[in-house]
């Protein structure tokens, strides 16, 4: 995209600001003259922290992907898994965070949030299920709360995924696999002048390694039309996502130490689940010289059903724990933004403003006793209204050829009114309320030389908890009082960063930083959600290295260590220690490219962590090694080959530490109480998937 030749020596920041920031669908370029493949990398001169970035399409494209949320893992030092099935989110680890299903992890795909607040699950539960990895042209990248354009759930970092607005040319592929794996995928776009339509429909289905077959059975399509230049342009786009499944749990190790259950094994066989997205988005974008707006709006229809069952027979002996979680809602958003190139006294700078505002119609959200899913009981049943409204404003100043600050300041206003519609406890529980929080945010960026950047980073943020615990006055399961929480939870953190670039083919980063939150979100085992916790502190090291060696060698690594530790004095029988928080992620991935083969050989290591306050149980690490190539026969076939977990590991995607009681204890009259022990949920063993992708 040219620079205009108007713009002066800060405008050269706002150009680049123009190209990394601008939404993919007007960077894809529809036009034959455009040729854009994603959002640009953040780069020395451009960049506002170590810790922001932009994975390259070639690169997460190559990388073998067993589920569509693996595509976050373009993220350095993510980590997405799965405790469920796979039409469930994903469990998400960053920074010192068991992230759970999304908190304090913020998604966007084309514009629109995933993560959902107040969610019958667990609060900011971001499903993904319903992306087509084919189509996300890039993955741009933020960590912490340094950021004025970022809210609710971007404490620990953010990941926007864009869509193409274009394909090269028409496409079918099918591709299958071991357990009954099969996926249909087709996809093409039309241009006639300066318009494009573009459509893709998906459909898949997978049984799954497990003793219970998984019978997983997805429709997903996309719909989108786009008209413009890469300087004025509007798009909209309509998405459509329906999914079911029988999933298999977490179990207890002792029964698979024992011989009682299989690891692949399940303890409840009707768990599962269903969910459907539908969605309508528009946008707009004028750049030029005199600045670069932005606007967009959105509606999603959204309906989730889940039937889950972790504790099997400790709270309900004769008839098992197993309850069911629904959320009925719909969603509707806008936003704006405007950018411009300014003076302050004799210095250049960039101003930035805007605004946004979600609303969130959640027609029921609902908690349910149920066997084999057939409710027996309401625990909760809630219809809520809750708004968000957010102001920011930024300003970017170049004080120097090679120091460069800015300051910002983000207001957000959130109004709730929860409506419990349960007989006994639904009406003292109900009510409605606000609650506001202002956000400052500083960075400075100084150029050491045109390879060498240093970066100093703080700012305030936020996460917001659910708000049926905001009015909730007695707890609907056992009648007695409860504790009501903040709507919204500040959190306080700061970073230090350095970044070396020599040339276009090689960047290096490393990033020290630390986060404050008043208030932690802790998951609770008996109910499979999470729930405010105690205050807490976090702080560690990232490292990250892109290293283009040739044209046809590609090198990244990652590595990330975090310390997570409550604050203050711990409760009798308690320690400080956050329970499941990562500690340690390393990953590394190699890329070969030559001529028509495309080769990708990628591996991630999560380390052991604390399973309980006291450290005294940890997990273990796991190490996985995936293996991904295409070659293309011609012009019009391409073959595909992934291999998931070569080495055959036997580890964990997920574990935690728990009490729990089977029907088997109950009738030794074992079970007491409960039986404290892990529960986990393994990682797939060896697989296999081949691919034919024929192009029109």
């Amino acid at each position: 995209m040219p620079v205009q030749p108007v713009l002066r020596r800060a405008p050269s920041l706002f150009a680049a600001a123009l190209i990394t920031s601008a939404p993919a669908w007007s960077q894809d370029g529809h036009l034959p003259e455009v040729s854009v493949r994603g959002p640009r990398d953040a780069a020395i001169g451009t960049a506002d922290s170590a810790s922001e970035g932009a994975a390259e399409k070639a690169s997460f494209q190559a990388r073998p992907k067993l589920r569509p949320g693996d595509i976050v893992e373009a993220v350095p030092g993510v980590v997405a898994t799965q405790h469920s099935g796979d039409g469930k989110a994903n469990q998400y680890f960053l920074r010192g965070f068991n992230l759970d299903h999304g908190t304090d992890f913020a998604v966007t795909v084309d514009g629109m949030p995933v993560n959902m607040p107040t969610h019958g699950h667990g609060q900011g539960f971001a499903d993904l299920n319903f992306l087509i990895p084919d189509l996300v042209s890039g993955v741009r990248y933020r960590k912490g709360p340094y950021f004025v354009d970022s809210g609710d759930f971007s404490l620990a970092g953010s990941a926007s995924l864009d869509y193409v607005s274009a394909l090269d040319a028409p496409f079918a592929e099918v591709t299958l696999g071991k357990n009954n794996f099969r996926r249909l995928l087709t996809a093409g776009s039309r241009t006639v002048q300066d318009q494009t339509w573009l459509g893709a429909l998906e459909l898949e289905g997978n049984d799954g390694p497990w003793d219970t077959p998984e019978r997983l059975r997805k429709a997903n399509a996309v719909v989108r039309y786009s008209q413009g230049s890469p300087t004025r342009g509007l798009s909209i786009t309509g998405m459509a996502y329906q999914s079911r499944w029988n999933s298999t749990d977490q179990i207890p190790q002792r029964l698979v130490d024992s011989g009682e259950l299989s690891r692949f094994g399940s303890l409840n066989t009707t768990d599962g689940g269903n969910t459907r997205r539908l969605s309508l988005s528009g946008k707009w974008f004028d750049n030029g010289p005199q600045g670069n707006t932005q606007i967009s709006a959105y509606a999603i229809d959204y309906r989730f059903d889940l039937f889950s069952d972790f504790t099997y027979f400790l709270n309900r002996p004769d008839t098992g724990d197993q309850f069911e979680q629904t959320d009925r809602r719909r969603v509707f958003g806008a936003q704006a933004s405007h950018s411009m190139p300014n003076r302050l006294g004799n210095l250049d700078g960039i101003l930035s403003f805007g605004a946004q505002w979600r609303g969130d119609r959640i027609g029921e959200v609902g908690l349910y006793d149920t066997i084999a899913r057939q409710r027996t009981a309401t625990v909760r049943n809630d219809k809520v209204s809750q708004d968000l409204v957010s102001l920011y404003g930024q300003q970017l100043v170049n004080f120097t050829d090679r120091l460069r600050g800015y300051v910002g300041l983000r207001g957000d206003l959130l109004r709730y009114s929860v409506d419990g519609r349960e007989p006994v406890y639904g009406p003292v529980n109900s009510g409605r309320g606000r609650d506001s929080l202002a956000s400052p945010k500083a960075g400075l960026a100084f150029t050491v030389t045109p390879a060498h950047e240093l970066y100093l980073n703080a700012g305030v943020g936020f996460h917001s908890n659910d708000v049926r615990g905001a009015t909730i006055q007695l707890d609907p399961q056992s009648g007695l009082p409860a504790d009501r929480v903040p709507a919204l939870v500040k959190g306080r953190g700061a970073e230090i960063g350095w970044r070396f670039q020599p040339d276009e083919d090689f960047t290096a980063t490393v990033a020290l930083w630390q986060l404050r939150l008043d208030s932690e979100l802790v998951y609770v085992g008996d109910a499979g959600t999470t729930e405010p916790g105690r205050a807490s502190s976090r702080r560690g090291f990232e490292a990250t290295l892109r290293w283009k060696l040739d044209r046809r060698w590609r090198l990244e690594a990652d590595a990330a260590l975090s310390r997570a530790r409550f604050r203050g004095i711990a409760p009798e029988g308690e320690g400080n220690y956050i329970d499941n928080a990562v500690e340690r992620v390393v990953a590394a991935g190699v890329t070969y490219t030559d001529g028509p083969l495309t080769a990708s050989l990628r591996l991630r290591y999560l380390g052991p962590r604390a399973l309980d306050t006291l450290d005294s149980v940890r997990s273990k690490s796991t190490t996985l090694l995936n293996f991904g190539a295409r070659y293309a026969v011609n012009r019009h076939l391409t073959l595909g080959l992934d291999v998931f977990n070569i080495t055959g590991r036997k580890g964990n995607d997920i574990e935690y530490f728990y009490a729990s009681c089977t029907a088997g204890e109950v009738a030794r009259g074992d079970c007491g109480g409960g039986i404290e022990d892990r529960h986990i949920h393994p990682m797939e063993p060896r697989s296999a998937r081949v691919s034919a992708r024929w192009t029109f």
